[in-house]
């Protein structure tokens, strides 16, 4: 296939790929919005329910037909992804709405935002769109992918919203849970004021009765530097499964061609990063939960944190899972999640990673790692600290440098102060 080209608004290309990846993709600098890629998958025009709605607090369909599969940095490009797979889309569906919001100000502070739909089997691009004439908006939908006469294809949308996610999944059908605001105090009435005759009460006004239904959640939360932590407790987020997810992107530098290629060829297939927990419990034990001497923990029983099996390739769609069951939040102290490089590099210095913690209830939080300046082959990415019953998130991203004959987890482990006696382990 040749090289695809810039499409024009309004226009459409066929899609002949049995999946493909959507990417969104932009530039950023200091005051540039975070923007976020969701797809709403459709049924004349409307979604079936909220469940039809993909994006960072909901990343999977439950079809499978539809992920969402996060951000990825390479100096000031960011591009933020979803994959799908058309031979699970369900025969209902006839069309799946690609999106753009804006987190923290509008897309005219957004510069060089496109689409593009990419073959993940050979890595060519079917279609690009480029979207150069935002202003006040806070959403767009950016393109659709839809069924006509048995086939899929992609057609350049370019339409913005004022309104935000709120406001654009609202107009396909999505109930949003809004935060309810707070009626204003009454304000006194001057004691010489004379008596008002009294009138009948006003109708109490609709917004503020509960919502029938809940309704999806669109807050999220971003650690940065300058504001590195926050309260799962005061997100609503204590309770069910706490999913970790670690995904990179390896770029790599080919001699001669003088310049970085900013999105590389996926995987090295050698590459093996293991996400990993260090763990103290209020009865005093501690431990840590690996790959490395099969430590996969527990879910039911203590530490109530399982890894959810190892992954060899450096999958983009998955990437290192673990979970940790808020359930039994009374039982931990405090985890410590790292990552160690297991094989296939000797530091951190071109892996991109995100660190992304999915509670079952309330917000996403999420953050990027800095890049990676020293010898580094263990990097502690958050601290979950249990403080009076407040569970805190603290973003590390702190790279260490391992001390000659002496493992990631052992320096870890001293730069933490955890105190635990480590045996050599293989996996």
């Amino acid at each position: 296939m040749g090289a695809s080209m810039t499409m024009q608004k309004g226009t459409n290309v066929a899609v002949p790929a049995q999946s493909v990846r959507v990417e969104l993709g932009w530039r950023t600098s200091p005051g540039t919005p975070d923007v976020d890629a969701s797809a709403l998958l459709l049924v004349s025009g409307k979604v079936r329910s909220d469940a039809d709605f993909v994006f960072y607090n909901q990343p999977q369909h439950a079809s499978g037909a539809v992920r969402h599969e996060g951000k990825r940095t390479a100096g000031d490009s960011v591009t933020d992804s979803l994959a799908v797979d058309f031979a699970r889309i369900e025969p209902t569906i006839d069309r799946v709405v690609v999106a753009a919001s804006a987190d923290g100000g509008t897309f005219g502070r957004v510069t060089g935002l496109y689409v593009r739909i990419v073959d993940p089997a050979n890595g060519s691009e079917i279609a690009r769109f480029e979207s150069a004439d935002a202003t006040v908006e806070t959403a767009f939908i950016l393109g659709e992918l839809y069924l006509r006469q048995g086939a899929w294809k992609f057609r350049a949308v370019g339409q913005g919203y004022d309104t935000g996610l709120a406001g654009l999944a609202t107009d396909f059908g999505i109930s949003v849970d809004e935060p309810q605001q707070a009626p204003p105090a009454p304000q006194p009435r001057p004691a010489t004021q004379p008596p008002a005759r009294p009138v009948a009460p006003p109708a109490a006004p609709t917004q503020a009765a509960p919502p029938v239904v809940q309704g999806v959640r669109l807050t999220k939360v971003t650690l940065t530097k300058e504001a590195p932590s926050v309260s799962l407790s005061k997100q609503g987020g204590t309770s069910g499964a706490l999913r970790v997810n670690l995904n990179w992107e390896v770029r790599k530098q080919f001699k001669g061609w003088g310049a970085k290629l900013g999105r590389a060829v996926a995987m090295h297939s050698d590459l093996d990063l293991d996400l990993c927990a260090l763990y103290e419990l209020t009865d005093g034990s501690k431990g840590v939960v690996q790959a490395l001497g099969n430590a996969f923990g527990s879910l039911r029983q203590p530490p109530y944190i399982h890894l959810d099996g190892d992954d060899r390739t450096g999958s983009v769609s998955t990437g290192e899972n673990l979970t940790v069951n808020l359930d039994h939040k009374d039982r931990l102290r405090r985890v410590l999640i790292f990552v160690t490089i297991y094989e296939g590099a000797r530091s951190f210095a071109d892996l991109h990673a995100t660190v992304t913690l999915q509670p079952q209830n309330g917000a996403a939080i999420d953050f990027s790692l800095d890049e990676c300046t020293v010898p580094s082959t263990v990097c502690a990415l958050a601290l979950i600290t249990n403080s009076g019953g407040d569970l805190t998130v603290q973003r590390e991203a702190r790279y260490l440098v391992p001390q000659r004959g002496v493992s990631p987890q052992r320096t870890i482990d001293a730069a933490y102060g955890w105190g635990m006696n480590w045996t050599p382990g293989r996996k």
